[in-house]
């Protein structure tokens, strides 16, 4: 049965420091994110690229924070979009941008399984937890709050108010590798299930993920896979202004997507912080594709054979 899969792109790129990643999505589609996923059983929507108005400065108390007026507008913006995304079709995917687009996506995809009367789980593939709020941050980079802001945390008061919070015990993060004093407090306090990459070379990705997937299973909930392209070790995904070394390599990537394809759980997916400006002839695009590919159900021998030279 054919299934039905939406592209939604949001050039976001003030919740970082570095300029690129807004080409973020204009990168996916030229690498051939629609015609990959068309080749296997979906059809596909691109509902384009949303943006946002010009905004007036809001100034903080954290003096380090910018661009505080574009992320809340961007949040705003965002929620109805990816609520009503997930309500007309099977698997939404949404192109960043940073990953301050997870502000806005997940409380969106958390709404939508309210309306279901089902939990919402997260995924989140990233080399950093994201869990700062607006007064513990100390870089000003609003892209490290939003796991904080959609699960409830305090100190949002200058984001939009938070309609259905994820529930902290429903997150689990991979890959985990770079992480504050103000996040591992938080980490603690919550008990956010966290694999970071000591966990994963010492157990390997299988385990834990499937350890996650019961858990999501037995609750009837959905689930949302958040992907920064800094999960990634950048010698294979250069594209990436926050690079951490000893990220998940090729094939661990690959047998997590196909694991979640597996599954039959995953209900949206974010693709983010994917830079094109700091990329080696599309290289990081190119395998961002693949990967998302592999989540909606190519297997190993269905795989093209390429050149990377």
């Amino acid at each position: 049965m054919t299934r039905r899969c939406s592209l939604l792109g949001a050039a976001i790129e003030t919740g970082a420091s570095q300029r690129g990643c807004l080409m973020g999505p204009a990168s996916l589609r030229t690498a051939g994110l629609a015609q990959a996923i068309g080749t296997l059983d979906w059809t596909v929507t691109d509902l384009g690229d949303t943006r946002i108005d010009g905004q007036t400065h809001v100034p903080h108390e954290n003096g380090a924070i910018h661009h505080l007026a574009e992320t809340a507008a961007w949040i705003e913006t965002l929620v109805p979009l990816a609520q009503a995304a997930a309500q007309a079709h099977d698997l939404p995917i949404f192109m960043g941008g940073d990953h301050s687009i997870s502000a806005g996506t997940v409380p969106g995809m958390a709404r939508f399984a309210a309306g279901q009367g089902r939990p919402l789980f997260v995924l989140w593939l990233d080399a950093h937890p994201d869990l700062h709020n607006l007064f513990s941050t100390e870089s000003g980079n609003l892209h490290g709050t939003p796991v904080a802001y959609f699960t409830g945390q305090p100190g949002f008061e200058a984001y939009p108010p938070l309609v259905s919070a994820v529930d902290p015990a429903h997150v689990c993060m991979m890959g985990i590798r770079s992480v504050d004093i103000a996040e591992r407090d938080a980490i603690a306090r919550l008990g956010i299930e966290v694999h970071d990459m000591r966990a994963i070379d010492e157990t390997g990705v299988l385990p834990p993920l499937e350890a996650f997937l019961a858990r999501v299973r037995a609750a009837d909930g959905l689930l949302h896979v958040s992907f920064d392209v800094d999960f990634l070790d950048p010698a294979i995904a250069p594209a990436v202004g926050t690079t951490v070394p000893g990220g998940a390599t090729f094939r661990e990537a690959h047998l997590i997507m196909e694991t979640l394809c597996d599954s039959g759980l995953v209900r949206s997916l974010d693709l983010v912080e994917l830079n094109p400006f700091l990329d080696e002839r599309g290289r990081t695009a190119t395998l961002l594709c693949d990967l998302t590919a592999s989540l909606m159900g190519r297997r190993v021998l269905d795989r093209p054979t390429r050149r990377f030279a």
